[in-house]
């Protein structure tokens, strides 16, 4: 027996023991309501999609052709539609495809303080609220899903079409839910170790089962994509770490997924120098990477904070803003030993940053984290940060260079430019655009790969070709041609905004409690009827 048809027996059952003040029930709408109802808490969700994620990464321990995407989403509707272009597209399945929450989008797009950059300035509270607003839509997809599926049973019922009615009833049993995992950003984790817990805690009972968070010191954050980051030693992160942990194991997600990210690669700064404990640990190592002076006791000036390294007295390097700086070229070593360091403490994924996307460079630090780690896997962000065409030209072209090849026809400082779009090389860089996240699965263990900013960016460009047609010569033509047209001809769902609002659900509803009375807003003058 369907869940469905149990869930009617159970509550006829109920409606039965209540006697006559519930004659007007239909245990089979109620039914229905449960059914389009299926998560009744953030922990639920929680639950489920990391029982989702834990088993990707297992299937792609096995075999790396199964790697993870997501897109960056900064508000409910964006992810709703995401997930049901994903099921429109993909036979209906939503397998290994998530969504990502990012931190700079949090703050460029939902901060009551306006537009920020991405520097933690932004409430605390926002993340957790988005995600539990990105589930709110996902849920109303599936309700709004099932309910269609709903109406066309009943159609079949009356028109006594027994096989399509058994198809429907098919579709209904076995409906995938839009609910998937959502990889969040708690950036550096908001403060100390205790604050970053009861923000986890707000994100965990909001629904998501990945945390993201980074070793840059909190109240110094910066993109992981500009200047000036500052990193903490391993200590202080790791407290971090195991908070997350605690978060998920007091709210029950005892497999809830922690990626560790670093940003040492490009980062050359510390605020602190590292407690050290006994020669060879965490502390010393860190310490081994700053920039110091060998000096004698006597040429200590006030204030000068130095310590012993190798019977040595040393002096770090610091700078007017008071922040220590780690020596040149040090940061792929950091990178690795951050990345080894945090999955002894607890973390479940990495994720690495890196200056331009190349799969050699990704490929060499793994490798090396993979020497102590073997079964380390690497969140990677294709980031909007970086410019794809031209960093893939330029490394199409010193590939042909390296190889001998004829390069004259091109010039590298100027490949971004469109006189070379229909090119040789513009068409090699693009294949390698194409393949990227697999050749970065295959050859560097990297299990989800997602753009952080990706809504963001088609927003903006789908807000300015509108408003330069609709304002222009082609004014209302502008919108019906490159946006109403489109949305029929793709059948994109938004196109009956009316029924993507609720609207449906609602007279569905108000059947349910009024019966014949009902005042239903799709009767025949509804609008929304043009569109089929």
């Amino acid at each position: 027996m369907s869940a469905l048809n149990q869930d009617i027996e159970t509550i006829a059952a109920a409606k039965a023991a209540a006697g006559s003040p519930w004659d007007a029930i239909n245990p089979e709408s109620a039914a229905r309501m449960r059914a389009q109802n299926k998560f009744k808490t953030g922990l639920d969700i929680a639950q489920y999609t990391a029982d989702i994620m834990r088993a990707d990464m297992a299937a792609f321990d096995k075999d790396k052709s199964l790697y993870t995407q997501s897109l960056g989403c900064w508000h409910g509707f964006v992810g709703q539609q995401k997930m049901i272009s994903i099921k429109k597209h993909f036979g209906g399945k939503t397998d290994r495809r998530y969504l990502y929450l990012s931190g700079w989008m949090v703050a460029a797009l939902r901060s009551d303080f306006g537009p920020l950059p991405d520097q933690s300035m932004h409430e605390k509270t926002t993340v957790a609220n988005l995600v539990e607003e990105l589930y709110t839509f996902l849920r109303q997809a599936d309700a709004r899903e099932l309910g269609g599926l709903f109406r066309e049973l009943d159609a079949a019922r009356e028109a006594g079409d027994s096989a399509t009615e058994a198809k429907i009833q098919d579709q209904i049993d076995n409906h995938v839910t839009h609910v998937v995992p959502i990889v969040a950003d708690i950036d550096a984790g908001f403060g100390n170790a205790e604050a970053t817990y009861l923000m986890a805690k707000q994100m965990i009972e909001a629904g998501a089962c990945a945390l993201q968070i980074e070793n840059q010191v909190a109240d110094e954050k910066q993109c992981g994509h500009q200047d000036g980051k500052v990193t903490v030693p391993h200590a202080d992160f790791h407290a971090k770490l195991r908070a997350l942990r605690y978060a998920f194991l007091e709210l029950g997600i005892d497999n809830g997924i922690i990626v560790a990210r670093t940003d040492s690669e490009g980062a050359g700064l510390t605020k602190e120098i590292a407690v050290v404990n006994e020669p060879g640990d965490q502390g010393d190592v860190y310490n081994s990477f700053l920039d110091v002076e060998e000096i004698d006791v006597a040429d200590m000036a006030e204030g000068d904070v130095c310590f012993n390294r190798d019977g040595k007295l040393v002096r770090p390097k610091r700078l007017p803003s008071g922040l220590y700086q780690f020596r040149q070229g040090t940061g792929h070593e950091r990178c690795v030993f951050d990345c080894i360091e945090a999955i002894n403490a607890g973390a479940d994924l990495l994720w690495i940053e890196t200056a331009v996307p190349t799969v050699h460079e990704i490929k060499g630090m793994m490798d090396d984290v993979r020497k102590v780690h073997p079964d380390a896997k690497l969140v990677y962000n294709n980031s909007p940060s970086f410019n794809w065409t031209l960093n893939f030209r330029q490394q199409t072209y010193d590939t042909w260079a390296a190889e001998g090849k004829d390069v004259s026809a091109y010039d590298r400082a100027n490949l971004m430019s469109a006189e070379y779009d229909e090119t040789e090389l513009s068409a090699v860089a693009d294949e390698r655009t194409r393949t990227f996240q697999a050749d970065t699965s295959r050859e560097a263990n990297v299990f989800h790969h997602l753009i952080t900013l990706p809504t963001y960016h088609t927003t903006a460009l789908s807000v300015d070709n509108l408003a330069k047609e609709y304002f222009g010569e082609q004014g209302m033509l502008g919108y019906v041609k490159n946006v109403q047209r489109e949305e029929i001809r793709q059948g994109i769902a938004c196109v009956k905004h009316q029924n993507m609002s609720g609207s449906d659900m609602g007279d569905d509803h108000k059947e349910y409690f009024a019966g014949e009375n009902a005042l239903k807003a799709g009767g025949a003058k509804n609008t929304s009827n043009q569109f089929g």
